[in-house]
């Protein structure tokens, strides 16, 4: 397919007021593709790409920074904010890392979560997708071969993410950001423990390979079950790490109890 450079910021077509400009920056926040931490061009550039005053454009950038949509650095320029925000409070994080229920019950919910989405990329993905989600499991690949731990988790978030965009859900594609989020943040459980051998390595990829097969395919069925089949095997891998982890402690302490000198 030969491919087509688009322009995010196409010229405003209407009264070149500043609610149009809003309106179009909002659509792209809104459907993913300007994402948090993403820096706007330049006042002079972006004015001449979308065909409208500076003054009109400083009125439309006012209002999306007061809506909380964008930030600006002094002399720094101006950025996508952190529209995803806190999901869970400090005191709610904090019961989560106490109670292990909570882990089960996140993998439950993206279980669900990540079979629709799947599903749905099955059948609306576009060509420009599809590219997409070729270059990320070519480099996922690449990562796996090379042994490199870190790339291949950070591939590993991209082609998630990635699924999600081809879903073409907003609602979807926000709530997976939201929970890829507090998985990089190990607030539920650290993916160092799923991918800690080469073994769970093999088996991630096979799972990530099958899901990218079937959506490439436009087989809908075969990759939501696809996916949830991945889901279940991480939370196999959770448990199984945990309790190694704990049975690791368990052998410690009695080491240790064995090394202590013997009570008069």
């Amino acid at each position: 397919m030969t491919e087509t450079a688009f322009d995010l910021f196409a010229p405003i077509s209407h009264d070149r007021t500043a609610d149009e400009v809003v309106r179009q920056i909002e659509l792209l926040l809104l459907e993913g593709v300007l994402r948090d931490g993403d820096r706007l061009p330049g006042e002079r550039e972006l004015s001449k790409r979308l065909d409208i005053s500076r003054p009109i454009l400083r009125e439309a950038l006012k209002e999306l920074e007061i809506r909380g949509l964008l930030v600006s650095q002094h002399g720094g320029g101006t950025y996508v904010a952190d529209i995803i925000g806190q999901v869970f409070s400090p005191a709610v994080v904090d019961l989560i890392a106490r109670h292990q229920r909570a882990t089960g019950d996140y993998i439950e919910y993206r279980r669900e979560l990540e079979g629709i989405t799947a599903e749905l990329a099955a059948r609306r993905a576009t060509d420009y997708d599809r590219q997409m989600l070729t270059r990320i499991m070519e480099a996922m690949r690449e990562a796996h071969a090379g042994g490199s731990f870190d790339a291949e988790l950070e591939t590993d978030v991209e082609l998630h993410n990635a699924i999600g965009e081809a879903a073409h859900n907003i609602v979807l594609l926000h709530t997976l950001r939201s929970c890829y989020r507090l998985l990089a943040q190990g607030i539920f459980f650290h993916r160092h423990l799923v991918f800690s051998s080469q073994e769970a390595r093999e088996h991630l990829l096979a799972q990530h390979e099958a899901i990218y097969a079937a959506i490439m395919a436009r087989d809908g069925n075969a990759a939501r079950n696809a996916a949830q089949a991945h889901m279940d095997y991480i939370a196999v891998a959770i448990r199984e790490a945990e309790r190694s982890g704990e049975w690791q402690r368990i052998s410690q302490l009695r080491m240790q109890k064995r090394n202590l000198p013997a009570k008069a």
